[in-house]
């Protein structure tokens, strides 16, 4: 059997909301590549179809728990993840965990928050307005309202937001030159949400931590203990503010910057869940792949085989663009149905914050369009600055008119 090849794999892409390229041209040479990603100690596998990725993030002989203490291959310098996350734990270890976690966001408490939302979004498109044209929208909306929505739900004070926002940027990091800074902030915050944890055990308030601390077994012990729920804490602020925050600016981007997409919502708002869940597939807001996998044992995948040990990557951006899954899959269709996206993830990891950040883009997305019929770029669209330093793409500023 001849050796496949392996390509190196910088993920480095950035311009713009294009699709990177290297990514495309990886899903083209078939579902199951070979790869080699900046840092850690071995080549991956990388599977790119979206019957691929549905299959190894649902099959229990690939494990995210077996990367543990591992220098899995990744983008950035210093793991994102905590080795007791959430985000590495296999089924029946994480149901624990993700069962507390998911009480926060159920469709019912979602809901219950939507008015909570859209006061807020309110108030910050009422300080745009004030602020008058032209207007950084990503000061003004995108950053600020994931962060408050799950700040107020895990009981941080305002006064502590400005801080822990950087932290998470800091841990997002893909410089090796910063490998330290990325390091300590993950270190803060997990110092943070210890002191945090240990003030709502002796002080319950009614947030999201006081409710997870004041849990217990049938045995009365609590259901988890100060490091799961520091380590969940800061999952939960990363998760709550990665996907809203990127993407209330790149769908304002991607629709100011296609007058037949505006035009077709503002004729028919009715018709704008249906397009957010489309530009969320379509837009690739993040760079590469993120947490890897290993084979506990041989498995026959897409028509390769994949070794027990072997590292395994997925993709969900090339799965939002498999032509298998979706007609026409580079093209934005405000009508398409089916099938799920995967942009929130998919299987054991699906991410437990996705119903509170659809709610945020409904309400953000909605209110914006409503407020500001007359809303444009205030800068032609070469001159907007994107992100070059994390793993997430978006505008660092949008300038808007009215």
């Amino acid at each position: 059997m001849t050796a496949p090849t392996t390509a190196a794999c910088p993920f480095d892409f950035n311009q713009a909301l294009e699709f990177d390229p290297t990514m495309a041209e990886l899903a083209a040479r078939g579902p199951v590549t070979r790869i080699r990603l900046p840092y850690g100690e071995a080549e991956a596998w990388l599977v790119t179809s979206y019957d691929g990725v549905r299959r190894v993030t649902t099959d229990a002989r690939f494990s995210r728990a077996a990367i543990v203490g591992r220098d899995y291959p990744r983008l950035t310098p210093e793991p994102i993840v905590s080795p007791e996350s959430i985000n590495v734990l296999d089924p029946p270890r994480s149901n624990r965990m993700r069962h507390v976690a998911s009480q926060a966001f159920t469709r019912q408490r979602v809901e219950r928050m939507r008015p909570a939302i859209d006061r807020v979004v309110a108030e910050l498109l009422d300080e745009m307005a004030s602020h008058g044209p032209p207007a950084d929208l990503v000061r003004h909306l995108s950053d600020p309202l994931p962060m408050h929505a799950i700040s107020e739900l895990l009981g941080v004070p305002a006064a502590d937001r400005a801080e822990l926002r950087g932290y998470t940027t800091r841990m997002l990091n893909t410089s090796a030159a910063k490998r330290d800074q990325a390091a300590e902030a993950k270190a803060r915050l997990r110092s943070y949400f210890a002191d945090l944890i240990a003030e709502r055990r002796r002080a319950p308030g009614d947030d999201l931590l006081s409710t997870m601390a004041a849990e217990r077994t049938p045995d009365g012990d609590p259901f988890l203990n100060d490091d799961e729920l520091s380590v969940l804490a800061v999952t939960l602020i990363l998760s709550g503010n990665d996907t809203a925050t990127c993407q209330i600016s790149n769908i304002t981007y991607t629709l100011l910057t296609r007058p037949d997409l505006l035009a077709a919502l503002t004729r028919a708002p009715e018709r704008l869940p249906r397009a957010l869940d489309e530009l969320l597939r379509h837009i690739p807001f993040r760079k590469g792949v993120g947490i890897p996998r290993i084979a506990l044992e041989d498995v026959e995948l897409e028509g390769t085989l994949i070794r027990e040990g072997d590292y395994v990557h997925v993709s969900y951006l090339t799965a939002n663009r498999d032509p298998a899954a979706f007609a026409e899959p580079d093209e934005v269709d405000l009508d398409r149905a089916s099938p799920s996206h995967m942009t929130f993830g998919w299987g054991g990891h699906h991410c437990v914050a996705s119903r509170l950040a659809s709610a945020e883009l409904a309400g953000a997305i909605g209110s914006l369009l409503t407020r500001f019929p007359g809303l444009r770029l205030a800068v032609p669209p070469e001159e907007i600055r994107w992100d070059t330093e994390t793993i997430r793409r978006f505008p660092i500023a949008l300038p808007v008119a009215w």
